[in-house]
Formats: structure tokens, C-alpha cells, sequence
């Protein structure tokens, strides 16, 4: 969330940058104004009223000391009323700062200067466009129904066990996604990133920490009974492992990677371009996540889209990446670059990767902070990827791999499959 002081002391120019995501803001932050007004004045009123209680206590003890118990009797009747009062100004502290706390999670990030304006997702910005588009053969499929061609991929069984978008891989689907996951995670512990294995369900707390509460509450599965949600990334989990920490400035960067299934309800996603692989209620992803210094962090982000540029190349995909425009960006995020893959079969591209900069965002929700040099406290920069998210991936190469002798693996994959063909 926003920090306050920034508030407080630049309103109008935030204001100004967050019409960029098309939201009139000043309405949502004079009221956090108003609010940390009201909080600021009860926090004076109950300090001056426990200042009093400590004076009247010394006091008291003196008295006493000096035989003089009728005296220190009457002061301790007022002391019981100083007691109440503090308690009822407790109790209001403590209310509008939950207040305050609700006003703040209902304004997104900040959109950093190199963020485009736009509504959607047509007025995005492409950056960057690499690999060639292959030729396929006449009569060429979508991956749905090479998934029921060579049995590798269920969708029908998977909606008698669960429902529509839960799909069951099957023999070689299931090892090709297995290969997959481990490949990306080799991938990402090469370049220095410590691989973690972390909870499917988290609390309240982990979701507010990321900033998927409130924003995302419809979109996740609660738990109702336990009060735990099922994660929609591993971001959750993993960047929550730094929740209300102080590290030194030599342990940064920080940065982690794990693999998890993803729960996302995606209410409302009908049509064709949902088919298939193409948008799931499960699917399996592997993350990257890093803590940096503020001065570090977009350099960090740079890394971040090498890195996964980098895999990319080497599962020989044609790409694209898009700088994110307003009115598309994540609600927490400062700057977004999306991949795409291009799906020959269905002419059109796939998001499989969103790399980002969410800056002081989540670590303010976090607590998250460091030392720096001169031992000052202050918040680090959070960033996150998908290094990658498999189904469309997958989907890519079912499609983009085929031939009439069936579906090529790609040469880095061979290694991790251990077979070159679905046939």
C-alpha cells in the first residue's frame, strides 16, 4: 500500500499519476487524510492521558511514602477514571486504524513514469518481438484437440472429477509437464535463485501481505471453515516468507523461486479464447521473486526479463513482450512487462509470463524493510515473474511442435522428458 507520509506530503501528484490507470483518486485519498487525522488526534489525546496517569501514579507513591494515605486515595479515584478513558481511546485508536488501514488497500500502486497510458489491453506497448513463426503443416490443430489426438491431455475426465478447468494430463502430457517444471526450476537456481517449497493455503495475513486482499477476494478459493485461502500464485507464499523482517543490506538481493499449483475461481471467463489450456481454475507455475534495494530494483527487472527471454530462446518460441499500460497494469504493481508466446495453431498470442516492480507496495503491507549503510530502516523493492506459467506454454509447443509424424520436444526439453516425440 501507499505510504503515508508520501500522502500526506505529495496528494496532488498522486493524484495525477494514478489517473494514468484511469482512477480519479483524490476522492480515496482525502479520506485516508481524514482518517489519519482523526488517528493522529486520539493517539495525542491518549498519550497526553497516559502521560497524566504516570504523573498522578509517581504522586501517589510520594504520598504514601509521606504518611499522607487520604491524599493518595483521592488521587487513585481519579486514576480509575484515567484508566477508563484510556481504555475507551484505546478501543477508538484501534478501530480507525483498521478503518484507515481498509481506505488505504482500496488505492493501487503508483504506475512508474514508463508506463504507458490506456484503458485496456489494446493500448499496451509492445517492446520487444524475437523467433519466427513456424509454417504448419495443412490441417494443422489447436492443442485441445492434439491433447485428445495422442491422449496426453484430458479435459472431460477432468470435469467428472472436479469441473471445467481442471484438466487431468495423462502419460507422456504428464511427464512433458513434469519436464517442464524441472527445467524452469534448474533454470532459475542457476541464475542464483534458492528454490523454496512453500504451502498451497495461506492466511488472511499472506493475502493482505501481497496485496490479493481485498483486491482479488472473489477471485480466490477460501477455505471458509480454516479462514485459508488457496493460493493464485506462489508470489503469495514465497514473498510472505519475509513478512515482518529487517534485513541488513548485505543479505539483498534476496530471491527465491518455487513451483506450486494455482487455484484462480476466474469468474466470469466464457468463450473461445478461454479453450482448453488457454485459461485454467488449476494450473502449475513456477516463480521467481526478489528483494532489492531501491536503487537496485529496476536493474533487477531488467535481469528478471533476460532471464526469461532466456528460456524462451532455448525452447525455440516466438515471443513478444509488452510494457503494460495503465489501465492493464496489476493493481499492485509499478510496472508490468507481459510474454507472450504465439500460437500458430490459433493465430493468436498467449500470455505466459508477467515480470514486475511493485516497489515499496507490498513490502509496506509486509513490514518488509532493511538497513542500509548508514544503519537507517527503510522499506526494500519487491518484484515478481513467472518463470513460467505452464499451460500456455504448453500449449505453445503442442501446437507450434507438430508434424505428421506427431509432436516434436524441444531440444532442451529432450534431456528432462527423455523421449523427442508424442506420437
Amino acid at each position: 500500500m501507499l505510504v503515508l507520509q508520501a500522502i500526506r506530503e505529495n496528494k496532488e501528484a498522486l493524484v495525477t499519476a494514478l489517473k494514468k490507470r484511469n482512477l480519479d483518486a483524490d476522492a480515496l485519498l482525502n479520506k485516508v487524510l481524514e482518517l489519519d487525522e482523526k488517528r493522529r488526534g486520539i493517539q495525542t489525546e491518549m498519550d497526553g492521558t497516559l502521560a497524566q496517569l504516570n504523573s498522578l501514579s509517581r504522586e501517589i507513591g510520594t504520598l504514601y511514602k509521606a504518611g499522607k494515605a487520604q491524599e493518595a486515595n483521592l488521587l487513585k479515584e481519579k486514576t480509575t477514571q484515567l484508566k477508563e478513558d484510556s481504555k475507551s481511546m484505546g478501543e477508538a485508536l484501534n478501530a480507525v486504524a483498521t478503518e484507515l488501514d481498509q481506505a488505504l488497500y482500496l488505492i493501487p500502486n503508483i504506475p512508474n513514469e514508463l508506463v504507458p497510458a490506456g484503458s485496456s489491453e489494446e493500448d499496451n506497448e509492445e517492446v520487444f518481438r524475437e523467433g519466427e513463426v513456424p509454417t504448419l503443416m495443412k490441417g494443422a490443430l489447436p492443442h485441445w484437440e492434439l491433447a485428445k489426438k495422442y491422449d496426453i491431455i484430458d479435459f472431460e475426465l477432468g470435469v467428472k472429477i472436479t469441473g471445467a478447468g481442471f484438466p487431468v494430463y495423462k502419460g507422456k502430457g504428464a511427464r512433458l509437464q513434469r519436464a517442464l517444471i524441472a527445467y524452469f526450476l534448474d533454470k532459475n537456481t542457476a541464475a542464483g535463485y534458492t528454490e523454496m517449497q512453500v504451502p498451497y493455503l495461506v492466511n488472511a495475513a499472506s493475502g493482505f501481505g501481497t496485496g490479493q486482499l481485498p483486491d482479488k477476494e472473489g477471485q480466490m478459493y477460501h477455505v471458509t471453515a480454516d479462514d485459508l485461502y488457496l493460493i493464485p500464485t506462489a508470489e503469495v507464499p514465497v514473498t510472505n516468507i519475509l513478512r515482518d523482517t529487517i534485513l541488513n543490506y548485505q543479505d539483498l538481493p534476496v530471491c527465491y523461486t518455487g513451483y506450486t499449483p494455482c487455484f484462480r475461481r476466474e469468474a466470469g471467463s466464457y468463450g473461445a479464447h478461454v479453450r482448453g489450456l488457454n485459461r485454467l481454475h488449476q494450473f502449475d507455475k513456477v516463480e521467481i521473486v526478489r528483494v532489492e534495494e531501491p536503487a537496485n530494483s529496476y536493474e533487477a527487472l531488467t535481469t528478471m526479463v533476460e532471464h526469461v527471454k532466456g528460456i524462451l530462446r532455448e525452447l525455440e518460441l516466438p515471443f513478444r513482450i509488452l510494457r503494460l499500460c495503465g489501465g492493464d497494469l496489476g493493481f499492485t504493481s509499478a510496472l508490468t512487462y507481459d510474454f507472450e508466446v504465439f500460437s500458430t495453431a490459433q493465430d493468436r498470442w498467449l500470455e505466459i509470463s508477467s515480470v514486475s516492480n511493485f516497489e515499496t507496495y507490498q513490502s509496506n503491507r509486509l513490514k518488509l524493510r532493511f538497513k542500509d549503510q548508514n544503519g537507517k530502516t527503510q522499506l526494500a523493492h519487491t518484484l515478481n515473474g513467472s518463470s513460467l506459467a505452464l499451460p500456455r506454454v504448453l500449449a505453445g509447443i503442442l501446437e507450434n511442435y507438430q508434424s505428421a509424424e506427431g509432436i516434436h520436444i524441444p531440444k532442451a526439453l529432450i534431456p528432462y522428458t527423455g523421449f523427442d516425440l508424442i506420437d
